[in-house]
């Protein structure tokens, strides 16, 4: 309990990790941990105050409307882009119906990666690593915490490793910065994470091209809004209590 409450962001990477990690000698994956661990570190480290603050993110729906829009937008040209450049994505031929039941299947269940992770990722590692790191660095070590995190997911899914942890590496880094991006501009609104994450993972394509485009795209917000990115986060998009910094 001590440990956790000097050193909060460790632990909350560690426990998720173990947690995450766990499920891999019985052939699984838990998507989960970010969520667990975040909901097992806040109140210890953080207490009630923690607790509401990440409340508050994960219900933080008043944002300008264009925001709604680029979080189910931008995912959705990213595949199109995709497939535009040649890739075989299942978007040219996809059923809209079931993509829709999967989209809101995925807002709502907490074993799977948008509801699963983005509390964790974004509602709580997030904010305490811009409490001391700019935006950008901040990003770049959440990027490379959140890639190794995933890339047992390469080796259950079986099929030609190489191609694939490709593109994990390129597209989990890729998302990353999406999503942080997301976050600071809408004011720390994890549900819009969660609205573009399930939007992203609606429509499956593990190609490398399709992860290369949001690779792309990262490097495009971070030239064209380099200014934040270098800057400070938005008070909202940080935490101000206690025993929250830089892997402390």
């Amino acid at each position: 309990m001590t440990a956790i409450r000097k050193h909060p962001l460790v632990a909350f990477f560690v426990l998720t990790y173990v947690i995450g990690w766990g499920f891999l000698p019985f052939g699984s994956f838990g998507a989960f941990a970010p969520l667990v661990a975040a909901l097992v570190v806040v109140p210890i480290a953080q207490g009630r105050a923690g607790l509401a603050e990440l409340g508050r993110r994960l219900v933080r729906w008043r944002v300008r409307w264009w925001w709604w829009v680029l979080a189910i937008g931008v995912p959705l040209a990213v595949h199109l882009v995709a497939a535009g450049l040649g890739d075989p994505s299942p978007i040219r031929s996809v059923a809209w119906g079931d993509v829709l039941l999967v989209l809101l299947i995925r807002l709502v269940d907490p074993t799977d990666g948008p509801l699963g992770e983005e509390p964790g990722w974004r509602g709580f590692a997030l904010p305490g690593m811009q409490a001391r790191l700019s935006p950008l660095a901040a990003t770049a070590v959440l990027a490379v915490v959140v890639t190794v995190w995933h890339l047992p997911l390469v080796f259950l899914e079986g099929g030609d490793h190489r191609s694939t942890l490709a593109g994990m590496i390129i597209g989990t880094v890729g998302v990353t910065f999406w999503y942080s991006w997301l976050f600071d501009r809408t004011g720390g609104s994890v549900l819009l994470c969660i609205v573009a994450h399930a939007v992203e993972g609606a429509i499956q394509d593990d190609t490398v091209l399709y992860f290369t485009v949001w690779l792309l795209l990262a490097v495009v917000l971070v030239v064209a809004d380099r200014r934040r990115w270098l800057g400070r986060a938005p008070a909202a998009a940080t935490t101000s209590l206690p025993g929250v910094g830089v892997l402390r």
